[in-house]
Order: structure tokens, then C-alpha cells, then sequence
């Protein structure tokens, strides 16, 4: 017999309204695929629903800001388990850098594709769903939640390299990204199985809880071991680490420009909040098992390890590269190891110890001057190939007499993303070493040295496209007229790096780190008083809200929550 209806669980007005950011996502894309059978298919008519859709998504999200607290909100599931999406500051901020990312891609496809692009609902639809699949990954510590997420993030991606039916090089990118991100999914999944057949739950911060109690008793160590190594592979794919970094170039390459620019920051963002958020959880679970600082030291190292090897593939791949794209792909595996350092950073929370939020305020702030470089210089790279014909890096030369603007606008880019001043990848880069130099330990030191070693590493292959537009001009190149719309994004570009590299910035830090702190949360001693107080409560105190630190100098006052996980 079918279940009753009165032993079901239905979610509440109020649970849908903690995430309608990701509502106003789904009714975009229900909006892009009805619009052609209402009004007749128009690629000009999907660019502005999408650019639309992401405005009313930023709009939605800060209109959350008001009532969500510093703990956060834990929601899409009935009160007694943990919920299978969360919604805190750090979600929000992550929305909205990616909302306003998109609306970037967006601008630059309308300065580039839109007059010859006959599919731009599909072009769309899978952009939209990408996103959508990005926003869940950042929101949640459920393993069934993840493994869709994941999924739902890349197999749109799949399509829309491939998008460009024309383009062998495009299809040939796209079949490799979907077979090597086919076997990093099984290997999530098999990971991922290991887990749920251990502990029977799907709640991340349970598992942690259990996992570590396990360590520390010396049981199912190597299982244990074996279950985090393969479920790592699906985060890996997504932030492009070595040796999971294999369909980046050729998937980059093959390409059209937005799509390029978009893979670049949004996958790798929305994996490293994620990545970010399960070592919190794993992190402060072995504090409350006292586990030793040797088994915490070892996976330490192993992140460090890898985000190293991330940064010397990235930088030493891409001195060969004479293809634009490529070369500003492995430069993206080379970012992403600089923001995965962070991640080797095991302390116990305290969130009136700065040093122990301080990699995530360091990957946060990262994160959003890293999508403005990213999005200028695909964006320069976008309007030479358009002219041109080629994304070879001659295409460059002489840009500085035949287009000043656009050249630099490029230099501004390029000089930020190798983080040199006084433009916004010096002082992320800075705020990353700072971050890393607090923790005061062998790894971090020597994280330390590898992210300056890799900055004066990738100096020659970024300043080789400079050399290209403004040393050796053969005055043979005919001039070029940009589109206006497109000299107008990447000087915008330009210009937000040398304000955020010149003038104070520390409003953005000091939002990153109200950030941060939900990290922490559910693991102050306050947040414990309180469910010991009164455990049957479904609303505690647990800090500041996001609206309060934008619009105050003050420190942040308590706010609430929907149950506590």
C-alpha cells in the first residue's frame, strides 16, 4: 500500500522561500525554454530573459541577506535531520558572484555571438542549468545533494563545449570532458557508496563526526581512507587539479570564448567553496574527537601537495602554449592550486580568532578579483579572435598601436593575474600568503614559498602577450575598430582591478569574513550553549547578518535560523 499522506513531509512556504535565489534560477530556465512557443525563437530574446534572470537572482539573494543569520539556515528537510541545502552568508555571496559573473558572459556572448548565434535558448538552457548545478554545490552538505549537483553542473558543460555543431575541435573537446568527467562521477559515486554503507546516513557533518571517532580508535582506516580518496575525485574534476585536470585545455580551446570564460571561474569556484566547507566540517569534527594532530598533518599534506602540483603543472604547461585560450587555461589550473592551498589549513574554529577564518576570507576575496581578471581577459582574447580570425597569440601583435584600448585593458589583466601591483591580484595573492604565514607550520611555509616561486614562474608566459602587442609591431597589421560594448566590458574590468589594487578594499574583506564565519557555526561554544539550553528550540541565535555588515561599520548582530542541523 502507498504511504499515508500524514507521514510525509512537505516542505513549508518558509523553507521555499530560504531558497528562492535557486526558485528564481529554475523559473529562468522554465521562462527561456516557453519564451520561443509564446513569442517565436529569438537568441536576442534568450540573452536578455538570462541577463534578466541573473539580476533577479542577485535582487532575491540580497533581499535574503536581511533574514538570514550568521549561523544560517538548514533547510529542505523535516526538523529532526539535517536539511539537504543550507543557506547562510557564504551561499549568498557565492550566488551573487556567480549571478554576476553570468550577467559578464552574458554581456560579452551579446558583444560577440549574438548577431550569428541561431540556437541561444539552448545556449541558454545549458548556461542556466550549469549555474544552477553550481549554486547546490555550494550549498550543501548532503552526499546525494552533492553527487546531483556535481552532476547537474557538468553535464550541461558537456553540451555547451560542444555547442558549436560546426567546430570539430569543439566536438572532439566535448567528448573527451564528458568521458573523463564520466569516470571522475563513477569514481565519486564508488566513494560516496563506501561512505553511506559504513554509516547509513547522507548527512556530510554526521559522516565527519563518525569518521573521525573511527580514526581515532584505529577502525576502518583504510577504507576510510580509500572511501575520501575516490570521493575527492568529483571535487578535483571540477576545480581542475592535477591529475584531474586533463580535459581543461583541450575542453578550453575547443570552446567558444564565453563558454571558456565561464568554465574558467564558476566550475572551480562553486568546487572550492565546496571543498572548503568539508574540510570545515572534517576540521572541527576532529577537534571534538581530539584527534591527533598527525592525522590531521597528513591530509594536510596532501592537499598541499596537490594544490602544489597544481600550481608547477599549470605554470610550466602553459610556457609552451601559443594558443590564447590554452595558455589562459593551464593559467587557470595554476589559480585554481593557488586558491586550494587554503584548503591545507586544519584549525580549530574560533570565530573570534581571526587566523582561523582567515583562508576562507583569503579564497573568498580571491574569488571574486580572480572572475574580473578572468572575465577581461577572455574578453580582450574574445574581441581579437572576432577581428582577426585567431586566438594564436601573433594575432596580438601590435595591439597597442592598432586597438590602445583594448591592449590595455589586457595589460591591466595580465599584470593582475600574475598578482604584481598595483592592481586586484596583488592583494589577493598577498591576503593568500598572509593567510598562509598565520598558521606558522612547515606546510604553510612552504606553501608559501611555492606561491611566490609559481608568480615569478608565470611572469615570462603572461608578459609573452604583452610583448606581443606593444615590442614587436611589424606595422604590417592593419588597425581594428572593437565593438564598443566589448572595449567598454574589458576596460570595466581593467578599471575594478586598479581600484581594488589601489584604494582600501577592506569593506569586501570584512564581508568575506562575516563569510567565513558561517563556516564556523555550528561549532561555537554559543551555538552549543544554546542547543543545550533549550534543545528543543527551532530557532537560536548564532551571529551577524550579511545586510548589516554591508550597511555598517558595526560588528554584526545576532540573527536566526530556521532548525539547527
Amino acid at each position: 500500500m502507498p504511504p499515508s499522506l500524514d507521514n510525509m513531509w512537505f516542505p513549508t512556504l518558509q523553507d521555499l522561500y530560504w531558497f528562492i535565489p535557486e526558485l528564481a534560477m529554475v523559473a529562468t530556465l522554465v521562462l527561456l525554454l516557453v519564451a520561443p512557443l509564446i513569442v517565436g525563437r529569438s537568441s536576442d530574446l534568450a540573452g536578455r530573459i538570462a541577463l534578466f534572470g541573473a539580476l533577479a537572482t542577485i535582487v532575491l539573494s540580497l533581499r535574503l541577506s536581511d533574514d538570514v543569520s550568521d549561523g544560517g539556515v538548514s533547510g529542505l528537510a523535516p526538523a529532526a535531520s539535517d536539511g539537504m541545502l543550507i543557506l547562510d552568508n557564504l551561499t549568498i555571496y557565492f550566488k551573487i558572484l556567480l549571478m554576476l559573473f553570468l550577467a559578464g558572459i552574458t554581456a560579452l556572448w551579446f558583444v560577440g555571438s549574438a548577431e550569428t548565434e541561431r540556437h541561444g535558448t539552448e545556449f541558454f538552457v545549458l548556461l542556466f542549468g550549469s549555474a544552477l548545478g553550481m549554486a547546490l554545490m555550494a550549498s550543501t552538505l548532503n552526499l546525494l545533494m552533492i553527487v546531483i549537483a556535481i552532476e547537474l553542473a557538468s553535464l550541461p558543460s558537456y553540451a555547451i563545449v560542444g555547442f558549436d555543431k560546426s567546430n570539430r575541435k569543439a566536438a572532439e573537446a566535448s567528448l573527451k570532458y564528458a568521458v573523463f568527467g564520466a569516470v571522475c562521477a563513477a569514481t565519486m559515486l564508488y566513494g560516496v557508496s563506501l561512505f553511506y554503507g559504513l554509516y547509513h546516513t547522507l548527512s556530510v557533518v554526521e559522516i565527519a563526526r563518525l569518521v573521525t571517532a573511527q580514526i581515532a580508535a584505529g577502525q576502518n582506516v583504510a577504507v576510510i581512507g580509500l572511501a575520501m580518496l575516490l570521493f575527492m575525485a568529483g571535487i578535483a574534476f571540477k576545480i581542475a587539479a592535477v591529475p584531474f585536470h586533463f580535459w581543461c585545455p583541450d575542453a578550453f580551446e575547443g570552446a567558444k570564448i564565453e563558454v571558456t570564460a565561464w568554465l574558467s571561474v564558476a566550475s572551480k569556484a562553486a568546487a572550492l567553496v565546496l571543498l572548503l566547507r568539508l574540510v570545515d566540517v572534517f576540521g572541527a569534527a576532529a577537534a571534538e574527537q581530539h584527534l591527533g594532530r598527525d592525522t590531521l598533518t597528513a591530509v594536510a599534506w596532501v592537499l598541499g601537495l596537490m594544490a602544489t602540483v597544481t600550481c608547477f603543472w599549470g605554470n610550466f604547461a602553459a610556457y609552451h602554449q601559443t594558443n590564447v585560450k590554452r595558455l589562459l587555461a593551464y593559467s587557470s589550473i595554476a589559480h585554481a592550486g593557488y586558491m586550494m592551498m587554503a584548503a591545507a589549513i586544519f584549525v580549530y574554529p574560533d570565530p573570534n580568532n581571526p587566523a582561523s577564518y582567515s583562508p576562507i576570507t583569503a579564497v573568498l576575496v580571491y574569488l571574486l578579483i580572480y572572475a574580473v581578471m578572468n572575465l577581461g581577459a577572455f574578453g580582450v582574447a574574445g574581441i581579437v579572435a572576432w577581428q582577426t580570425g585567431s586566438e594564436d597569440i601573433q594575432a596580438f601583435t601590435g595591439l597597442g598601436r592598432r586597438s590602445p584600448w583594448i591592449a590595455v585593458a589586457m595589460v591591466c589583466c595580465l599584470v593582475s593575474l600574475v598578482g604584481l601591483p598595483p592592481f586586484g591580484g596583488f592583494i589577493a595573492k598577498l591576503w593568500l600568503l598572509m593567510a598562509l604565514g598565520e598558521q606558522g607550520s612547515a606546510l604553510h611555509w612552504t606553501l608559501v614559498i611555492v606561491l611566490v616561486v609559481n608568480t615569478l614562474v608565470s611572469l615570462f608566459y603572461y608578459l609573452r602577450i604583452a610583448k606581443a602587442m606593444y615590442f614587436t609591431d611589424d606595422r604590417q597589421a592593419p588597425a581594428f575598430s572593437p565593438p564598443i560594448g566589448g572595449a567598454v566590458l574589458v576596460n570595466l574590468c581593467a578599471l575594478a582591478l586598479l581600484v581594488m589594487g589601489v584604494l582600501s578594499i577592506e569593506r569586501p574583506r570584512k564581508i568575506a569574513d562575516t563569510c567565513a564565519r558561517n563556516l564556523f557555526a555550528h561549532t561555537t561554544a554559543r551555538a552549543e550553549q544554546t542547543a543545550a539550553s533549550n534543545p528543543d528550540a527551532n530557532i537560536r541565535d548564532d551571529g551577524a547578518r550579511l545586510a548589516e555588515v554591508i550597511d555598517t561599520e558595526n560588528e554584526p548582530v545576532a540573527g536566526r535560523s530556521l532548525h539547527q542541523p
